[in-house]
């Protein structure tokens, strides 16, 4: 039997050949100064792969969430972060799918030829955080334009992106009969909005991940910056949060797979007591262990992307995959760690870099117990729990 994940082989050795111009040390050198690895995010986009999902009639390649997952994975197998980029996968689903036709022919091809970056969501907020019916940032329309209010956390690329997609109440959470409605989302153009109503204040972090709080003091935006219907964002912003989940899923094992190969090839060639320390079970196990919860968090990962293609309901596999997937990257991560000894904390074998890369995705976008209490009330049919 064929496995699936030779047919994306050649989209693989693409990739690869492209990550190669950028060894470990690009990425460690990134690192230690906190920059944004825009050499690779430029050739990714030259490459055509940062325009993945945009049809081929506005200069994409067409491809499919599926597609977009392999080139994530790949990115981070290589030592790469797909953290600085994959912004534009999964924002660009919300655009595709919502967007009128004017909006898609104005901005898709300027995203594609790489003239415009759609990097940044906005949703998260400092009191509501994953309770996203409670946000309190509102988008007032007066005349041809949105007046909007209010606060962010978390939002990342804000600095590398040309465009940013906005969740905003634009009917009061009072006088809505359902408390998903009542929310759009908008196009906000960050390079007319930084300093003239929107302020952005960087958030110093573990990882080098460049996230942002974003303050809205009366900020105007055109009302033909809506993306859909107004009242209907929340049902649309859906579909760009399972889209990140998966993705985030594919960079997992990604993770998980580099840190597989790495420990494999260390542990075979670190001879102690006369033996290499692979040669031992209380090695072995825990790496085959984690390769298998990459093996089968992979699975996951292609059914969510195969509904998410077929525009089918996939909330449930989308968390599943991204569950499973963190799950499985930071097992690897701590056997990695763990069988380099004290050489997994220098800085040089990358290991401790991956590390604190791949244990972010333990509590981002969604942290694992609320996947939990999402299967629990909407799989399972449990009680709702909050």
């Amino acid at each position: 039997m064929q496995r699936q994940t030779d047919a994306y082989q050649e989209i693989r050795d693409a990739v690869r050949a492209l990550c190669a111009q950028f060894p470990d040390e690009y990425f460690r050198k990134v690192d230690e100064q906190r920059a944004y690895p825009a050499d690779f995010v430029d050739a990714l986009t030259k490459a055509g792969w940062m325009a993945a999902l945009i049809p081929q009639e506005y200069g994409g390649s067409g491809l499919g969430l599926t597609e977009a997952s392999v080139i994530m994975e790949e990115i981070n197998r290589a030592g790469g972060n797909s953290g600085a980029c994959h912004g534009q996968m999964y924002n660009m689903g919300t655009l595709l799918r919502h967007g009128s036709k004017a909006q898609k022919e104005e901005f898709l091809p300027k995203i594609a030829a790489g003239e415009l970056r759609l990097q940044s969501m906005g949703v998260t907020e400092p009191t509501t955080g994953t309770d996203t019916t409670k946000i309190k940032t509102t988008a007032v329309r007066k005349g041809d334009r949105y007046v909007i209010n209010g606060q962010k956390v978390w939002i990342s690329r804000i600095q590398h992106s040309d465009y940013m997609i906005l969740l905003a109440r634009t009917t009061p959470l009072s006088e809505v009969k359902k408390k998903s409605e009542g929310m759009s989302i908008f196009l906000v153009d960050l390079r007319e909005a930084i300093g003239h109503g929107l302020t952005v204040r960087p958030i110093l972090n573990m990882v080098n991940h460049e996230t942002n709080e974003l303050f809205f003091d009366n900020l105007e935006i055109p009302a033909e910056n809506i993306i859909g219907q107004e009242g209907q964002g929340f049902k649309y912003i859906l579909d760009g949060l399972n889209a990140e989940r998966t993705l985030i899923a594919a960079e997992c094992i990604g993770d998980g797979h580099w840190f597989i190969d790495r420990v494999s090839k260390y542990v075979s060639e670190r001879v102690v007591f006369g033996r290499p320390i692979g040669q031992n079970q209380g090695v072995q196990f825990p790496i085959a262990e984690a390769h298998i919860e990459v093996e089968a968090a992979s699975l996951m990962r292609w059914k969510a992307c195969e509904l998410f293609d077929a525009h089918k309901p996939c909330g449930a596999e989308a968390n599943m995959a991204k569950y499973l997937a963190a799950k499985a990257s930071w097992e690897a991560a701590n056997a990695c760690l763990q069988f380099h000894g004290g050489f997994g904390f220098a800085c040089e074998y990358d290991v401790e870099r991956k590390f604190r890369e791949t244990r972010l995705y333990q509590v981002a976008p969604i942290s694992t117990n609320l996947i939990l209490s999402y299967v629990a009330e909407h799989v399972l049919g449990l009680p709702r729990s909050f």
